[in-house]
C-alpha cells in the first residue's frame, strides 16, 4: 500500500476520493464494491489504496474482502485472517470485536474462513443485513470481490450496494472481456461509477512512473 502522501500515486487516488464524493448529487454513495475484468488488474492494490486515502481525509472508512475464493487483502496490509466475514455471517461473531483497526479511521475485515459454498454466502439476506447495519457507523464502506467474469459474486454484490467500480489493467486486459464484464453489471442494474485504468506508467522528467486512471463512463481521460 502506497503510503506516502506527496506521491504522483497518492496524489491519484485522492482525486479518485473527490470524484466518488461527487459522483452523484441525488444520492448517498457509502457502499461501494470494486472488481475487475479479470484476476491480477490490480482490484485489490485500488481498494487498498482508496481505503487510506479515504481514512486520511478523516473519513471513517471499513474495508471489507469479499473475495471468499481467493483473498488477498489480508496479505496486503500484512495482518491475520483467522477470523473474519465469514466467522460474522457463519458463527455471529460481534463485527466490531473481529474487524481489524488499521489506523484511527481505517477498519478492516478480512475474509475469514473460505466457505465451500461462496456465492450462497455473497448473495445471503445475512450479508446484506450485516452491511446495511455498518452503515451508520462507517461514511464508506469499501468492498473487495472476485473478476465479473470468473464468477457472480460482483455482480450480486453491485446488485445490493450503492456504486460499483471496474478497474482495467492496461496494455493487459483484454477488450471484449472488459466489454463483457459491464454488460454483466448493466444487467443487474449496478451503478458503475466509473472505470479505474491501472498499471499504465507515464514517465515524467524526474524518471518516475505513475498510475493514471480513467474515471467516469462519459468523461475523456486528460493527460
Amino acid at each position: 500500500m502506497k503510503k506516502n502522501p506527496k506521491s504522483p500515486i497518492s496524489e491519484s487516488y485522492r482525486t479518485l476520493r473527490t470524484n466518488i464524493q461527487f459522483s452523484s448529487f441525488d444520492k448517498e454513495i457509502k457502499t461501494i464494491v470494486i472488481t475487475s475484468s479479470a484476476p491480477r488488474e490490480g482490484k485489490s492494490t485500488t481498494i487498498g489504496n482508496l481505503a487510506l486515502v479515504m481514512a486520511q481525509s478523516g473519513k471513517r472508512v471499513l474495508l471489507i474482502d469479499c473475495d471468499l475464493r481467493k483473498p488477498t487483502v489480508h496479505k496486503k496490509f500484512r495482518l491475520s485472517n483467522q477470523i473474519g466475514l465469514t466467522n460474522i455471517l457463519i458463527e455471529d461473531k460481534n463485527p466490531f470485536a473481529v474487524m481489524q483497526r488499521y489506523n484511527d479511521n481505517l477498519f478492516i475485515l478480512t475474509s475469514g474462513v473460505l466457505p465451500p459454498n461462496p456465492a450462497e454466502v455473497v448473495a445471503s439476506n445475512k450479508l446484506k443485513k450485516f452491511i446495511e447495519d455498518m452503515r451508520s457507523h462507517f461514511d464508506y464502506i469499501l468492498i473487495d470481490s472476485p473478476p465479473v467474469i470468473a464468477v457472480t459474486d460482483a455482480q450480486i454484490l453491485s446488485s445490493f450496494l450503492d456504486g460499483v467500480i471496474l478497474v482495467v489493467s492496461s496494455g493487459e486486459a483484454e477488450k471484449e472481456l472488459v466489454k463483457k464484464a459491464k454488460d454483466l453489471l448493466d444487467k443487474v442494474n449496478a451503478n458503475i461509477l466509473g472505470v479505474v485504468l491501472n498499471k499504465l506508467e507515464l514517465k515524467s522528467r524526474k524518471g518516475y512512473g505513475y498510475y493514471y486512471y480513467y474515471y467516469g463512463e462519459e468523461r475523456r481521460a486528460r493527460k
